[in-house]
């Protein structure tokens, strides 16, 4: 197994193996990566939906999506889907899954089944990174505050999908739900720092008023979006990403329009979390 960093401080690219056949050590040497990078690309896998399920329980205990339509037979796989005549796709903003649960996910593990010809990239954030990069000042401002996560504004009956073209694929109108989290938590596993708000669900800092909270954390959300923290992952037939949510964001671009786009995707279950 080769293991090499991806982008400059944004996550790695691991070959040499295959995930629907790992043996108990290079399991291992995943999680191992995992902690380390937080974000891991594969490329040329061979990997059924039974495979990829396989693999996420031996990984962990999964969480089922509460607003994705299942594979077919598969109801612990949730379909990502952009049809030929949609104009809206999902996750096209900056995000992290699931940090509306109050036990937030550990990770999501998202594979390639039907690619655009151009376009329909992912973008990834390194919030290790971006933490690691504010100023003294900032990082004590940032201890000990919380802040609300939501998905109502999204998934819920006014939500910004339900007006759009893909509203008819999206279920869970009635499950939405609210969580608060540390602003800056100390992850479970690898022990670092991270900052842990994101543009599509943090709503507001606890105890602050909107406004207030909105300067803060556009402020943050502009850090975060840099070069030096960001890096772009081109789809191909084969690809596989697994990402901790705990530790990134991600988005995926819409920018074919006219074509295509179908993911598999297996989101696991986490731990909650602590802040500094």
């Amino acid at each position: 197994m080769d293991i090499e960093p991806y982008a400059p401080g944004c996550g790695a690219l691991v070959s040499g193996i295959q995930l629907s056949s790992l043996t108990d050590t290079e399991l291992l040497q995943i999680r191992e990566a995992f902690v380390s990078h937080g974000l891991l690309f594969f490329r040329d896998q061979v990997f059924t939906p039974a495979e990829h399920l396989r693999f996420a329980r031996r990984y962990g205990d999964i969480v089922l999506n509460k607003f994705f339509a299942p594979v077919k037979g598969f109801p612990d796989i949730a379909e990502v889907r952009k049809e030929k005549h949609h104009q809206t796709n999902i996750g096209g903003g900056w995000h992290t899954d699931h940090s509306y649960d109050e036990t937030p996910a550990l990770g999501s593990i998202l594979v390639a089944r039907d690619l655009p010809d151009t376009g329909g990239d992912t973008h990834f954030a390194n919030l290790y990174a971006a933490y690691e990069a504010l100023s003294p000042g900032l990082k004590k401002t940032l201890e000990g505050l919380r802040a609300l996560h939501s998905n109502k504004h999204i998934y819920g009956k006014d939500g910004y999908y339900r007006g759009t073209d893909i509203a008819d694929q999206l279920g869970g109108i009635n499950d939405v739900s609210d969580a608060t989290h540390p602003v800056v938590i100390i992850h479970p596993e690898s022990g670092r720092k991270a900052l842990y708000v994101n543009p599509g669900h943090t709503i507001q800092f606890e105890g602050w008023g909107f406004d207030e909270s909105r300067a803060l954390l556009n402020y943050l959300y502009t850090h975060v979006d840099q070069p030096e923290f960001t890096c772009q992952f081109d789809w191909q037939p084969g690809s596989v990403t697994f990402w901790d949510n705990r530790a990134t964001w991600h988005f995926a671009q819409n920018d074919y329009q006219g074509q295509a786009r179908l993911m598999h995707r297996i989101t696991l279950a986490g731990v909650g979390l602590e802040g500094v």
